[in-house]
This record gives C-alpha cells, sequence and structure tokens, in this order.
C-alpha cells in the first residue's frame, strides 16, 4: 500500500511540476505549485516525518505561495511581458535542464551502481528535537542568512511594485 501510495505522490509532482513549467498564466502556475507541495507533503507522511510534513503544508503552502501569488496578482503580469528575451530564456533553460539531468543521472548511477552508504540512519528523521538541534547548532547561520535573503526579496518585491504604479499613474 505504502508503495502505491509513493508512486501515486511521486507522479502527481511530476505532474504538477510539467504544469508548473508549461503554464502561460502566473497563477495557475503558483497553484499547481501549491497542490505540488501538497504532495510533497504526503511523501513526508510516507516517510514518517510529520513534522516536516505540517511544516511543508504550513510554511511553504500556507505562507510562501500566498506571498507569490499576492506578488502576482500586484504586479498584474500580462502575457506581452512574457515575449521579451524569450531567446535568452531558452537557452539558460536548456543549459539548466542539462545540468540537472547530468545530476539525476549521477545521482542515480551511484545509487544503483556501487552506492556508498553514509552510516546507519536517524530513527527519527523528522523529529522536532533533531531538527531544532541542527537548526540552532549547526545550521544557525545559513537559517538567518535565509531570512535575510527573503526580507530582502520581500522590500524588492514591493520597490517594484511601486514603480509599476507610479508608472500607471503618470
Amino acid at each position: 500500500m505504502e508503495t502505491l501510495a509513493f508512486y501515486f505522490f511521486g507522479t502527481c509532482i511530476l505532474l504538477l511540476s510539467i504544469f508548473v513549467i508549461i503554464s502561460r498564466h502566473p497563477a495557475y502556475a503558483v497553484l499547481y505549485l501549491l497542490a505540488s507541495m501538497f504532495c510533497l507533503a504526503g511523501l513526508y507522511v510516507l516517510l514518517g516525518a510529520y513534522f516536516v510534513a505540517t511544516l511543508q503544508i504550513v510554511l511553504y503552502a500556507g505562507a510562501v505561495l500566498v506571498m507569490f501569488l499576492f506578488v502576482v496578482m500586484l504586479l498584474s503580469l500580462r502575457e506581452e511581458g512574457y515575449t521579451k528575451g524569450r531567446k535568452l530564456q531558452r537557452s539558460v533553460g536548456v543549459v539548466v535542464s542539462a545540468f540537472l539531468f547530468i545530476g539525476i543521472v549521477a545521482g542515480l548511477r551511484s545509487a544503483f551502481v556501487g552506492g556508498t552508504s553514509s552510516g546507519p540512519v536517524s530513527k527519527m528523521v523528522g523529529s522536532i528535537t533533531d531538527i531544532g538541534e541542527l537548526l540552532f547548532t549547526k545550521y544557525l547561520f545559513p537559517f538567518e542568512v535565509t531570512s535575510l535573503l527573503i526580507l530582502a526579496a520581500m522590500i524588492g518585491a514591493i520597490v517594484i511594485a511601486k514603480q509599476k504604479m507610479g508608472e500607471g499613474a503618470r
């Protein structure tokens, strides 16, 4: 039963991710990403990482995607905005896709052909104490840097939105 659920959630994540990429309307892309986040939370539940699944829904699906949707609606992106720089976007997309494909193939190859084990897996991978201990000891600095980057992104979105609103008022 778990195997069937794993394949169901994995297939849903792949299909929804493809829909995010090929969607022409940014609001639909955000909604497809939201559904993908819920399926990812389902995979975390299958792994027994209930806290991580809850964080996935509350933080990413609840907060981050709502912020994405808010920015998309605030900037009111239109279809004509997507035609500028299309050749550059496609070439960068091809290069990034090639690197991603090479990384996936290398990871699968090392997993199935003589993959090395990194040692015993913790009995409770997604437990609150393990996450809290790692977050406030080993990963404290990257956690704080991430919060500053998110703050800078929000300020940048507000500045861009204000500039767009100022142009429309003239």
